[in-house]
């Protein structure tokens, strides 16, 4: 009790301001801290629910998957599909009251384009992106791509959202150093303290669509004036807070605190819908010895237990999937089993059969594990275990989740500050798809650290850009998840649904699993 009286006050005292004492802000304690301010250098969640709040889409996709007009009047598209034309709504304005044009939508299309896989894909198909007047633009394509409403409107990973013309001239890996969007909330860079909160404050110029929010379409109006974004790495002071009402939301409620939770009838623990669940994942570095051999990362797959992995983290019978190893998700229309039998029984035991015959000769193998993640830490300590009783020479290196997404970007050998694995935790909206999944859309591309090749890989994902016929996609997704387990260029780890917990007295809290903050009002406000 005096342990968590502490914790109260100490919560207390971080949170408490002049200004949050008049405003009653609402306060978000994000998974990991909030460091990257422009959404298409990276793939960090916190920074997508930065640009949720900033900036806006042209599409989005609703609670059912559907995609709906967002930025848009509405689009059309001719009769061979070759040519798309889309209309921006009447009145929108970026927060420095710059109305937001077509060459605006271009230049920010073209950007996330470069960065992003599924962009990239369609983009490939296009022969012209132009402005046709000051609300209007058109897409032309040389050749079908079946998937353009579901690439404009793609929800996670890299979002593309549209910005002033200017910061979109940058390279998509160059910070931009403006936050000037067109979205619900504004950000001031002068107001932001690193290492302590982000603010946002309700954009009063926004103008929402007139229409229920649902999902991530609709109308979204900004219920509170002030949001912000808390640093606070101690999971149990966490949940402290939340208790006492000094943060109103976790993004993940801390695994260890769920039952407890439960049963507080001040905070709501929600889970998330089967498109928003998570997927552990082992980003491998297929560039670097040992693991740039197919033999070597097929025995450290083999050592991979999901059933110990999940059991480790302790979510309740609810919360997981016993097993999945479906490259597109268990429960996603493109689910299959095929490939995964030899996986259900993985084992130390198995693992060391196949590194024996590997030719591993007790290489050095760097795994990067941040500590401050509330899904990621859990998972890395059975991980950790794992690999080391499958007998491979492990080095850990702790740190937080940016500094080791940092040094994920490095392609350098190991003695140079180069890495081998880093435990990630991946969201079921890029994995449902394989033009947007980091295993299939990213192969051979050189986008996403890891930088796997399967040369095989590039023709499937084409085939299936192109082919409308479901049950034909069905077929081409269970070959792309047959040739994913067979090199094993990045690993499964287990499924579940991240707990989110916030104080019973918030009302509009839209259950996406992107963590938005728009359509939210407390009570007594």
């Amino acid at each position: 009790m005096r342990l968590a009286a502490a914790l109260a006050l100490s919560a207390a005292a971080v949170l408490t301001t002049p200004a949050a004492a008049q405003q009653r802000p609402l306060r978000a304690v994000m998974n990991i801290e909030l460091q990257v301010l422009d959404p298409i250098v990276t793939t960090a969640t916190v920074t997508r629910a930065f640009g949720y709040m900033v900036y806006d889409t042209l599409v989005s996709m609703d609670s059912k998957g559907e995609f709906k007009p967002q930025m848009l009047e509405g689009w059309k598209v001719s009769d061979d599909r070759l040519t798309w034309t889309f209309t921006l709504r009447p009145g929108l304005a970026f927060h420095d009251g710059a109305p937001v044009t077509a060459e605006d939508c271009i230049a920010s299309l073209q950007r996330w384009a470069k960065a992003d896989a599924f962009g990239k894909r369609m983009m490939a198909a296009a022969s012209d992106l132009r402005a046709v007047d000051a609300r209007t633009f058109e897409l032309k394509l040389t050749r079908p791509f079946a998937f353009v409403i579901e690439a404009i409107g793609k929800p996670n990973m890299l979002v593309p959202f549209i910005m002033p013309a200017r910061m979109a001239a940058l390279p998509p890996n160059k910070q931009n150093t403006e936050t000037i969007g067109s979205g619900p909330y504004t950000f001031k860079r002068d107001e932001w303290r690193p290492g302590d909160r982000a603010i946002f404050r309700r954009n009063a110029a926004y103008q929402p669509r007139n229409e229920p929010a649902d999902g991530l379409a609709g109308g979204k109006k900004p219920g509170m004036e002030t949001v912000e974004f808390v640093s606070m790495p101690d999971p149990s002071t966490r949940v402290t807070a939340l208790q006492t009402g000094s943060v109103d939301y976790l993004e993940v409620l801390p695994f260890d605190y769920i039952d407890l939770m439960r049963k507080d009838k001040n905070v709501k623990v929600v889970i998330q819908p089967p498109m928003a669940h998570i997927m552990g994942g082992l980003s491998v570095n297929n560039t670097q010895p040992p693991l740039d051999n197919v033999k070597v990362r097929r025995a450290l797959q083999m050592a991979l237990d999901q059933k110990e992995i999940l059991g480790g983290i302790g979510l309740p019978a609810d919360m997981s999937v016993p097993f999945c190893q479906s490259v597109f998700l268990c429960g996603g229309p493109y689910q299959t089993d095929a490939g995964t039998a030899p996986l259900k029984d993985a084992s130390p035991e198995k693992a060391r059969a196949l590194l024996k015959d590997s030719g591993y000769n007790n290489e050095p193998i760097v795994l990067l594990h941040s500590t401050d993640s509330a899904m990621i830490n859990p998972i890395s300590m059975v991980l950790i275990d794992q690999i080391k009783r499958a007998g491979f020479n492990l080095e850990v290196i702790s740190s937080d989740y940016s500094s080791m997404a940092q040094r994920r970007l490095k392609k350098e050998p190991l003695d140079k500050g180069g890495w081998s694995l880093m435990p990630v935790v991946w969201s079921g909206y890029d994995m449902i798809n394989p033009l947007s999944h980091y295993a299939t859309a990213y192969s051979c591309t050189g986008n996403y650290p890891g930088w796997n090749c399967d040369p095989g890989m590039p023709e499937l994902v084409a085939k299936f850009e192109v082919e409308a016929d479901p049950a034909k996609r069905k077929a081409l997704a269970t070959e792309m998840q047959l040739r994913v387990l067979d090199q094993a260029p990045q690993m499964f780890l287990g499924q579940f649904a991240p707990p989110t917990a916030y104080r019973a007295n918030l009302n509009g809290v839209l259950r996406t699993g992107v963590h938005t903050f728009w359509n939210i009002t407390r009570d007594g406000s």
